[in-house]
């Protein structure tokens, strides 16, 4: 099945839906809200005469996360102008871009709630924001020549359009044994993965450079690599290890989970660097490289010593399991689910005992050339 008609985050509002388990993207857009403000103040700059940006959020997702950029948005354009002294657009035209099985109605659902808090916060004094859903991948073209004036990704990028296949051997397994890229990987699949990120990322950027206008700005964040650490994305590979042990117990076939790869490759920054710089389209303004614990407290507003490690690892088990679900239940079946992330909490309780668990971010701002 072509993978863009299965990757989706889980949606609804259940308890194990993606709507409910997003904390962790939220906080890294928090981390990343100081270069977003930079962008902010350049873009008012560049398109002082612009009465209304259009401004497109790629990989959107679903639920209340979705309307967290577009908050962050309103805020800063409000805030940069006043302190700028300088005149902000009158509107800002968001358009939402998710594959076509994103559940959009689960977004939209907190729009009416959304704008009236923002009218009650800014007593009307504030920037008009009109919302648009654009489904579609961003690996393609989605909106005409010359027309957006800023794009943003936040924990997309690192989705590829499919996962690898092996170049010498269809019948053989490219990556036995695992379900994604490790510290273990041979050269062949981590070249495979490297290049199908390579073609992916190349096909994004062109795309988006038509799109985009000349003094635009896109601002893309990414779960990326770091070589050093033997556990590089804590969610893949404790997944991998947790169906490696179903096989083993005869609770999964052997060949399903040879042949079964996640289209998900983290790069690392220089990667990301080298394709920008192949690919030519953009100029890069802005490139760091930050590390989240990943099995931080989550819960802003509740102290470590009151979020106990059992409760951390029921919320990194319902997170992983919100975002990987829907491409696992394909391929394993909808009745193995709840044991798998039952058997990933308890190995994720395991590891913590005696490893942080970290996870590297990229963010790369950059300007059309």
């Amino acid at each position: 099945m072509e993978t863009e008609r299965v990757l989706h985050m889980k949606g609804g509002e259940g308890e194990t839906s993606y709507a409910k388990n997003s904390l962790l993207q939220r906080k890294l857009a928090s981390m990343a809200k100081p270069i977003l403000e930079e962008i902010v103040k350049r873009l008012m700059s560049n398109l002082s005469s612009e009465r209304c940006w259009k401004v497109a959020d790629l990989g959107c997702s679903s639920g209340p996360n979705s309307l967290f950029f577009v908050s962050d948005m309103l805020s800063i354009v409000d805030n940069a102008s006043f302190s700028l002294n300088q005149g902000t657009p009158r509107a800002l035209q968001i358009y939402m871009n998710d594959l076509f099985g994103n559940d959009f109605n689960s977004t939209f659902k907190f729009i009416p709630d959304f704008f009236q808090r923002i009218h009650e916060e800014k007593n009307d004094n504030h920037v008009r924001c009109f919302i648009h859903a654009t489904p579609g991948s961003f690996y393609g073209r989605l909106f005409p020549d010359d027309y957006i004036h800023f794009f943003h990704s936040s924990y997309s990028l690192h989705w590829l359009s499919q996962a690898p296949k092996s170049s010498s051997n269809t019948d053989e397994p490219l990556n036995k044994g695992n379900i994604c890229v490790t510290s273990t990987s041979s050269p062949s699949v981590r070249e495979a993965y490297f290049k199908q990120f390579e073609k992916n990322f190349k096909l994004f950027l062109k795309s988006r450079s038509e799109e985009l206008k000349s003094d635009g700005i896109m601002l893309l964040t990414f779960i990326g690599r770091d070589e050093t650490r033997k556990i590089r994305n804590p969610a893949p590979e404790v997944i991998g290890m947790v169906l490696n042990d179903m096989v083993q117990e005869g609770l999964l076939e052997e060949k399903k989970l040879d042949f079964f790869d996640l289209p998900v490759y983290g790069p690392t920054a220089e990667e990301i660097r080298q394709v920008i710089e192949e690919e030519g389209s953009f100029a890069i303004q802005t490139l760091r490289t930050f590390n989240m614990v990943w099995d931080a407290n989550p819960h802003e507003d509740v102290g470590d010593s009151i979020l106990d490690r059992k409760m951390k690892v029921e919320f990194l088990s319902k997170y992983v399991r919100a975002v990987f679900e829907p491409l696992l239940s394909v391929e394993f079946g909808k009745d193995t689910m709840d044991e798998l992330f039952t058997r990933f909490a308890q190995k994720v309780a395991q590891l913590i005992e005696f490893k942080t668990l970290e996870c590297t971010n990229v963010v790369v701002s950059l300007v059309k050339v």
